[in-house]
């Protein structure tokens, strides 16, 4: 891969934990369970629980935050390879705040995945999230996504969690 100036590279997190990838990406296409795992604390609930089952599915969370109120995004699953990949681009669809109404359904261009590479009994899991090709503004309100990192750890640690459970 070449690098290209001014082009940022997905942050990511990885795990390791003693569950087999099938079973934890059946927790992870299960749009419920999203604000269990979630270690941002700002996924509160799904508005109609889906089983993701292949690109182009939809799914709706209901966000929080103390700067943006409440809102919600649209995730649109981009990649999906079963038992080992699944990613999704967020597009906020409603939002509290007036000055965010202008915004409504336009795509940031970043990226949220899962990546699960089986190690035998046990499974890797590596979060990234990539806002390489965003619009300047999200990649600075975003810190080229470092702001995630430690959010990433954490749901990392409760996939683990809901995973055995």
């Amino acid at each position: 891969m070449t690098d290209i100036p001014g082009q940022r590279a997905p942050v990511c997190v990885s795990r390791k934990i003693d569950v087999p990838a099938q079973k934890l990406f059946a927790v992870l296409a299960q749009s419920a369970n999203h604000p269990r795992i979630d270690g941002s604390g700002m996924v509160r609930e799904t508005l109609d629980p889906v089983v993701i089952s292949g690109v182009g599915d939809v799914f709706v969370m209901k966000m929080h935050n103390d700067e943006m109120g409440d809102y919600e995004m649209s995730n649109h699953v981009v990649e999906y390879e079963l038992n080992r990949r699944i990613s999704w681009e967020p597009v906020m669809t409603a939002s509290s705040r007036p000055e965010d109404q202008a915004e409504l359904g336009d795509r940031g261009e970043h990226r949220w995945a899962f990546r699960l590479t089986p190690l035998g009994a046990a499974t890797l899991v590596t979060e990234s999230y990539d806002c390489s090709k965003s619009p300047d503004w999200l990649r600075k309100a975003v810190k080229d996504g470092t702001r995630w990192l430690a959010s990433m750890t954490i749901t990392l640690e409760k996939l683990d969690a809901v995973s055995r459970g």
